[in-house]
């Protein structure tokens, strides 16, 4: 059983009455992978933007396997402290992480937040030696549009994580950088500059399918 873990923010957790790029992806490998696999994780809500808590768990589709560990509001400095007691518990594989958006915006500048990841890196490797990993570098939302200081510092942030995954990859650990989301544009794959559509829910997990495919000859490649 090959157990997939979804690390990331408010894109990754979803909001109320969404599919989520994670059922995306569990769509995809249900397709394509020919082995057994589940989604794992401590968590299992959406957030409810009413509520302002992450309570939900009125998925557009409920039926698959919804665990992750994600939350609104949480970037990789928050996810750091928290991926070795995850990984142990769950018995985490891989790890599909989508970060920093967050810390960019509220926390910590580019350089900062390229440590938080060795930090969290070397927290998931200490509850799993082998443990795999695929990056999502961050994607640009509305605020990049306007805000030429944050702008740059995501444009500097995905340097240090192209870097960083080059550095910290290792043949018995390996660490996959994934593309961008292909034609991602805030305009028609988000509903609101930052958190995706349909269309963007498929594009984020065609960015890790690929990656897994290409990188490792995973599954096969990405089809809506």
């Amino acid at each position: 059983m090959l157990r997939f873990m979804p690390v990331g923010d408010s894109m990754t957790i979803g909001s109320t009455g969404e599919h989520t790029w994670r059922y995306r992806l569990w769509q995809h490998l249900c397709r394509s992978y020919g082995g057994p696999f589940t989604l794992v994780g401590p968590r299992e809500t959406l957030y409810d933007q009413l509520a302002g808590a992450p309570v939900s768990y009125a998925y557009a589709e409920p039926d698959f396997p919804r665990a992750h560990l994600a939350g609104w509001g949480e970037g990789w400095q928050h996810m750091a402290p928290l991926i070795g007691d995850a990984v142990r518990s769950y018995r985490a594989d891989v790890l599909l992480v989508s970060l920093g958006l967050i810390d960019l915006g509220f926390y910590t500048n580019a350089e900062q937040t390229a440590e938080n990841v060795r930090a969290f890196t070397a927290g998931a490797r200490a509850a799993n030696r082998r443990v795999r990993m695929v990056w999502l570098p961050v994607t640009p939302n509305v605020r990049a549009q306007s805000d030429a200081d944050f702008a740059v510092e995501v444009a500097r942030f995905n340097e240090l994580l192209a870097k960083t995954a080059a550095d910290l990859d290792e043949p018995g650990s390996p660490v996959l950088l994934a593309s961008p989301p292909t034609s991602y544009d805030v305009a028609t794959d988000t509903y609101d500059g930052t958190h995706p559509n349909a269309s963007g829910e498929h594009k984020i997990a065609a960015a890790f399918a690929e990656a897994m495919h290409q990188g490792w000859g995973l599954a096969g490649p990405y089809a809506d």
